[in-house]
């Protein structure tokens, strides 16, 4: 990964700039890195996806919700079978628990048949109702007013933190440069194309741009002149987190859907939480990602409608997230287009690949919106030649609590590092600390380590680790540890120090 330093104006030149290292830009990277490309991925954060694909429900979805015709209603189903064979390339957590449409009371139970049937019409297998009494005993928690669901066999769960930075790491192990802190700012043009991405940290030349950045998706399609109609107006999602060792949800819940929302759920994990949420409210401020106790308060109304018996003492986190929802006042025939997908090249621009509006399910979606990248590339002319030497396995790092004591064991004896717990709540240890600070994208900042490694996620919520990966960093990287920050600039930890050491 380049280094973080100010660049001089000389430009380098790069095949294909991707602006924006979510979840949808790691992904279109590590398939552009298949083939005989230079390849420059970028992100104003100082760590990949740190915005919305970090703060999401995990969901891999069937896709009975989308609009029949949608791009949504395309890629979600064909993004949610590629997750089995991705997921094993990379080396992340991905489970397949199916997922259920919970009805409480007769009065939504029709909405059940509504929504298989569509289903059906967007070629969602694997889709049947189950009774109330059959829904009780699958998950004894549930509301008892429950009068049948909806249960689809294709729903998943995965670790979206993972999963971002593990594209992210093969598209760099494959070839691609990654710059973070690096702040898109404006395209250089000459004759109605990009000749030019113009950053914070210098301008770099480039045959194609891609445009994925989230939030500011329409922000960067407007600097090409794409689309002037279309802006992002972010969806607000607030969330609770429950303590495992105190309740075990063994499915992933979902309420009847309303007009604009999925609904409050409450769903497992693949780390053993449960989670509950989210609700939708737009804000104007897309960094706004504050709780709010009338968010909270409608959140856990929602969630207790499914599950009665959850308890304010269960809850040990509380999060929320933006959703990137488009609201360009256009139609396709079959959708209002400010609620679908943008997946384009322009004709007015000719050597962007624009992607907007990536809201859910854009998680599902991700590993077919990149592959589409890549075709309507070829399609309009690119030359992609495939490396003979491309890899896609993203080697796993060892995870000391999921190991046997015998391998504990022998990993410790290797390196005594892996034998000394960081995080107790979740057994982290400091062997795996060091290792993501020297992986293929090193982990700088202790948000950074937090969602590779999980700690600082259970109980005490860093309580007890914060000091130690603190010290961590600071010698790993070596730095000062006043340097050491939470999740980049503006945020460090220490502001002096408080006496001399004694040597």
């Amino acid at each position: 990964m380049e280094p973080r330093k100010a660049l001089s104006m000389t430009s380098r030149s790069y095949d294909v700039i991707v602006i924006g290292a979510g979840v949808i830009g790691s992904m279109v990277a590590r398939a552009l890195s298949r083939y005989k490309l230079s390849i420059l991925l970028i992100d104003k954060a100082s760590d990949v996806g740190s915005v919305t694909s970090a703060a999401n429900t995990a969901i891999v979805h069937a896709g009975y919700n989308a609009v029949p015709g949608s791009l949504k209603a395309k890629m979600n189903v064909t993004g949610n079978p590629m997750w089995d064979q991705m997921a094993a390339e990379l080396n992340v957590s991905f489970e397949r628990p199916g997922d259920y449409v919970v009805a409480i009371g007769p009065e939504e139970l029709p909405r059940l048949d509504q929504l298989i049937e569509r289903g059906k019409r967007n070629g969602v297998t694997g889709m049947r109702l189950v009774s109330g009494e059959e829904m009780r005993r699958r998950e004894p928690k549930i509301n008892p007013e429950v009068s049948g669901a909806l249960w689809a066999s294709t729903g998943g769960i995965c670790d979206p933190f993972a999963v971002t930075i593990a594209a992210a790491e093969n598209a760099v192990m494959n070839g691609v440069e990654l710059m973070l802190e690096t702040a898109f700012e404006d395209f250089v043009m000459a004759d109605g194309c990009i000749r030019a991405v113009r950053t914070n940290r210098g301008e770099f030349g480039c045959r194609w741009a891609v445009n994925a950045a989230g939030l500011y998706a329409d922000r960067v399609m407007h600097r090409a002149g794409v689309r002037p109609e279309f802006t992002i107006t972010p969806r607000r999602g607030e969330y609770f987190v429950l303590d495992r060792a105190e309740i075990t949800i063994n499915n992933v819940l979902f309420p009847v859907p309303s007009a604009v929302s999925k609904g409050i759920l409450v769903t497992t994990t693949t780390h053993g939480n449960a989670v509950l949420g989210p609700n939708a409210h737009e804000v104007e401020d897309r960094g706004n990602t504050a709780v709010t106790r009338p968010g909270l308060e409608e959140v856990w109304q929602g969630a207790t409608k499914l599950i009665p018996d959850l308890e304010p003492r269960q809850v040990i986190a509380t999060f929320a997230g933006l959703r990137a929802g488009g609201n360009a006042p256009c139609e396709t025939p079959s959708v209002h287009y400010g609620h679908d997908f943008v997946i384009e090249i322009p004709d007015a621009v000719p050597n962007l690949v624009n992607l907007g509006g990536i809201e859910s399910p854009g998680l599902t979606s991700a590993p077919a919106i990149a592959e589409r990248a890549v075709a309507l590339m070829e399609e309009a002319g690119a030359k992609l030649e495939e490396k003979p030497g491309w890899n896609p396995i993203r080697p796993a790092r060892p995870r000391f609590r999921n190991l046997s004591t015998e391998e504990q064991a022998a990993l410790v004896a290797r390196d005594p590092r892996y034998g000394r717990i960081v995080c107790r709540c979740e057994t982290v240890t400091e062997g795996e600390v060091v290792a993501e600070v020297h992986a293929p994208i090193p982990a700088t900042t202790y948000d950074a380590i937090k969602r590779r490694t999980w700690l600082g996620t259970g109980r005490c919520q860093g309580g007890f680790d914060k000091p130690r990966v603190v010290e961590i960093l600071a010698r790993e990287l070596d730095q000062s540890p006043l340097t050491i920050s939470k999740k980049g600039p503006a945020s460090q930890f220490l502001t002096r120090p408080t006496k001399e050491v004694a040597r």
